[in-house]
């Protein structure tokens, strides 16, 4: 009975969790279209409801009702699986995600190495998607997708090692408790600014949009999806955008912990605050900079990022040994 309820009430914390998480990745659409329609000086959308705020709900609708297209030489079952399995892997993440010190689904010890571990995971969904659509299209932007992501995993890798060696610990939770004095973005200012340039790259956004160039790709290694099928990858992307905002408020801006001490808003208001800012610099970025070249994007990573991570990660060895 206590093994019944443990599972019942761990499937309503899940879905207490995934709801919200797909609400605000659904609105967050709409943010990022009139965030960018301010800063082009033009109109957003401002048919569908008051201000536009329905716009979300009919493009929802728009994705469910339009047909599912297979294309015939494609492998069925993995066409299928692969943007279930994005989503999946893009949610899933929530659950080790602290909103305050006790508001946890699953408080794992090794949250960081967690993390790490699913996200290498997504690049198999990706590969899987490219492939078994049986267009040249789709497999090159497969595997341009594959390569940006395994190469700036590591550059994200080795920004997280220096904030793991300060805190003394891969538990977010306690990650977030050691920055109750000074933030890591202040000692670790370098990498905070590697860290958020990874992250865009790691998920495909702009100016590294490269596997979903329109030019020369057409929409990269979903262009044969439609329906929900591409609804589900949207939702993936957008969902692994609002997370990777979360997990750098965690890593560097002290999470929940408010600024100049209030402490008189609650935690999560402010931990929303932060993730409100990043995701917000997220699109700013996406208005004001060109797309980089491929080969640029991969210079940038291994022979800039990598070697002066390295460094930083010496120079903080040397650092805490000398303390």
């Amino acid at each position: 009975m206590n093994l019944a309820k443990y599972i019942v009430l761990h499937v309503i914390l899940s879905i207490l969790t995934i709801v919200p998480v797909v609400i605000a990745v659904a609105f967050f659409t709409l943010a990022e279209r009139k965030i960018l329609a301010s800063v082009h000086r033009r109109e957003g959308p401002n048919i569908v409801g008051f201000w536009g705020l329905l716009q979300p709900i009919a493009d929802a609708i728009k994705f469910i009702l339009k047909e599912i297209i297979i294309p015939t030489k494609a492998n069925f079952l993995l066409f299928l699986f692969a943007p279930f399995f994005t989503l999946f892997l893009s949610l899933i993440i929530w659950s080790i995600i602290p909103f305050n010190f006790n508001d946890v689904i699953g408080d794992v010890r090794q949250g960081v190495l967690f993390w790490l571990a699913i996200s290498s995971i997504n690049v198999y969904s990706v590969i899987i998607a490219g492939w078994s659509s049986n267009s040249k299209y789709s497999l090159l932007g497969a595997l341009r997708a594959v390569a940006q992501m395994i190469s700036y995993e590591i550059s994200l890798s080795l920004c997280i090692l220096p904030v793991i060696l300060l805190s003394g610990s891969l538990n977010f939770i306690d990650i977030v408790y050691s920055q109750k004095n000074t933030w890591y973005m202040f000692p670790l200012f370098p990498l905070f600014i590697i860290f958020f340039i990874s992250m865009l790259a790691e998920t495909n956004r702009a100016p590294f949009d490269l596997p979903e160039a329109e030019a020369e790709l057409v929409a990269g290694f979903f262009i044969e999806y439609s329906a929900i099928t591409f609804a589900m990858f949207f939702l993936g992307e957008y969902s692994n955008m609002l997370l990777m905002s979360a997990l750098i408020s965690i890593l560097f801006l002290g999470g929940w912990w408010p600024i100049l001490n209030l402490t008189f808003i609650s935690f999560e208001f402010w931990f929303a605050i932060k993730i409100s800012i990043m995701s917000f610099l997220y699109v700013l970025v996406r208005a004001s900079f060109p797309r980089f070249r491929y080969d640029q994007l991969m210079s940038i990573c291994w022979k800039f990022f990598l070697p002066f991570n390295f460094s930083y990660l010496f120079f903080v060895c040397s650092i805490i040994l000398l303390i």
